[in-house]
């Protein structure tokens, strides 16, 4: 639990950065088992499993709605909420997540035998760093070396008010020069960290993306008065302005391309697994049938209750949200099974659209009633990740439950409280350039058109977001159908799509990183494919920290 609250806020700090977050198990068992062997004591096999299955459900905790949909509701409603309410909220929604995912393992496991490749990896780092030889060492000194570098070049540019940003070549002295656009080389290890993770094709489409919106369409939206022109200081960044027009056919983009993937990959598995049942080994129950019930019911009642109460969700649109969570986390669950992708932001936006039908004009039940499908969504697809770790090595899927829930416990707790410190004025603080919060862009994007219809978009928004949704569409389409050899060549169209909504020094960070990572394995593909990740992890949580303990001084000072 304390390593959970340690890793929590770096996937809060990450998702109000980028709107992304990271599966902590692997960070988490090497650490778990640094800590103990350092300490001199036995630290066996199944000791990590329970421990990197806790603290990976804590840090998975803002699936439940603190980088996307409640930063969102804030923004439009103006409303806040105290940190009581918030850790309950969250809790409750994330719980859901831990009875679908006990629900559905023995089906999605046992029966149909998913991959779920985080959860396959995990395992084989486990026994890694857990047979003879000094690989955990190794990896363990990779984590802290790489963290403390990262961490260093934070709290110096944090000191020092900002370290110089060098502008890239190629652009005009006159505004908007490449500094206003953001074009520029930022300091920061944290986006090379993710770059040198998420490969090769994701930086390029993010590189591909930021030259789109920022090079591109950005200057001719203030040339055409679609946007305003920014500052008159040639090094001020213009995200502010810019992102405002930018973000609507960014958000298209992204959603278009998000939910024609799904679509195409749940059609594939429902041929792959249109059979028969046949009569699989049955394993244990992850929980007895009599406390699954109860758990259910438990869940049910409060997050119907929740929605009613704090938000004022009417009682069947509350429940219809609960049912939903269910159905749309067993989808999502599916996915990442066969992908490795939790499809969260699309089951998000498929609750979104529907009680825009359901409820219209109403924003709040709009963004709510999709908080919980969306998180319990997440949070199923990352528990079932760790009870696939858990099948391979041996535990026991009940202890493993447990772990989740004081896990998720954590997560609630320290999750919130570090939002709160983060982001004490939503309004005045997101969807800028410090942080971007692309996630919350787009949740804001949807549940506005929902509320106020078309009327809300800025000037040439409706042409310039009909040409984003073909553009996904077309992406989505020939990424799924085309050989592989040419499908790993087209461009990611969400990850294009969040290059509009975050700063292009951002992507070009990715890019780096991704580049970094590329060359490093065809060098030494051996040492690459051991510790990359490691190292990479390392970058990303120890800025993430150091950016939550700023953030702290500065509130406190």
């Amino acid at each position: 639990m304390l390593l959970g609250a340690l890793l929590t806020p770096c996937n809060v700090y990450s998702g109000l950065k980028i709107g992304w977050a990271f599966n902590m198990s692997i960070a988490a068992g090497l650490i778990g088992f640094g800590l103990w062997r350092a300490l001199g004591r036995r630290w066996g096999l199944l000791e990590n499993n329970i421990n990197q299955t806790a603290a990976s459900s804590a840090a998975s905790i803002i699936s439940g709605g603190l980088v996307a949909p409640i930063p969102a509701w804030q923004l439009i409603t103006g409303g806040s909420l105290p940190f009581p309410l918030l850790a309950f909220w969250v809790f409750v929604v994330s719980a859901l997540g831990i009875v679908v995912a006990a629900g559905i393992r023995n089906q999605m496991l046992v029966r149909e035998q998913l991959q779920f490749p985080a959860g396959v990896a995990t395992a084989a780092t486990m026994r890694q760093i857990h047979g003879d030889g000094p690989e955990a060492a190794r990896g363990l000194r990779l984590l802290l070396g790489g963290g403390a570098v990262s961490a260093l070049l934070k709290l110096v540019d944090g000191a020092a008010g900002t370290l110089p940003r060098l502008a890239l070549p190629g652009f005009g002295a006159a505004s908007p020069t490449a500094a206003n656009l953001g074009f520029v080389l930022d300091p920061s290890l944290l986006m090379v960290g993710f770059g040198a993770i998420v490969g090769l094709r994701i930086g390029l489409s993010l590189l591909i993306g930021a030259v789109l919106a920022w090079a591109l369409l950005g200057p001719l939206a203030v040339a055409q008065g679609w946007a305003g022109a920014g500052p008159a200081d040639a090094t001020a960044p213009w995200f502010g302005v810019l992102v405002e027009w930018l973000l609507w056919p960014g958000v298209t983009l992204m959603v278009v391309a998000t939910l024609t993937s799904l679509a195409i990959t749940l059609v594939r598995i429902a041929r792959k697994h249109r059979r028969s049942e046949d009569a699989a080994p049955a394993l244990s129950p992850t929980l007895p049938l009599p406390v699954f019930a109860a758990a259910f019911g438990i869940c049910l009642l409060l997050a119907a209750t929740a929605q009613v109460t704090i938000f004022g969700i009417g009682a069947w649109q509350a429940a219809l949200a609960v049912v939903l969570s269910f159905v749309l986390a067993a989808v999502a669950a599916r996915v990442a099974g066969e992908t490795g992708i939790a499809p969260i932001g699309a089951v998000g936006k498929i609750t979104q659209l529907s009680f825009g039908v359901i409820t219209p004009g109403d924003a709040t039940a709009n963004l709510m009633a999709a908080n919980v499908t969306g998180g319990a969504a997440g949070q199923a697809a990352d528990l079932l990740q760790d009870l696939r770790t858990g099948m391979l090595v041996g535990a026991t899927p009940a202890f493993q439950a447990v772990a989740q829930v004081f896990g998720v416990l954590t997560g609630s707790l320290v999750g919130s409280l570090v939002y709160l410190v983060l982001i004490p004025d939503p309004a005045g603080m997101l969807l800028t350039a410090e942080w971007p919060a692309p996630a919350v862009a787009t949740w804001k994007a949807v549940a506005e058109v929902m509320a106020q219809g078309l009327g809300a978009l800025p000037p040439a928004a409706i042409p310039a977001m009909a040409a984003a949704g073909v553009a996904g569409l077309l992406l989505a389409l020939a990424e799924s159908f085309l050989p592989a050899r040419l499908a790993r060549m087209v461009p990611s169209g969400a990850a294009m799509g969040l290059a509009f909504v975050i700063p292009a020094w951002n992507a070009l960070s990715f890019f780096l990183g991704a580049v970094a990572a590329a060359l490093l394995r065809r060098a030494a593909p051996d040492w690459a494919d051991r510790y990359t990740t490691v190292l990479a992890a390392g970058l990303v949580a120890a800025e993430s920290i150091a950016g939550v303990v700023m953030a702290g001084m500065q509130i406190a000072g």
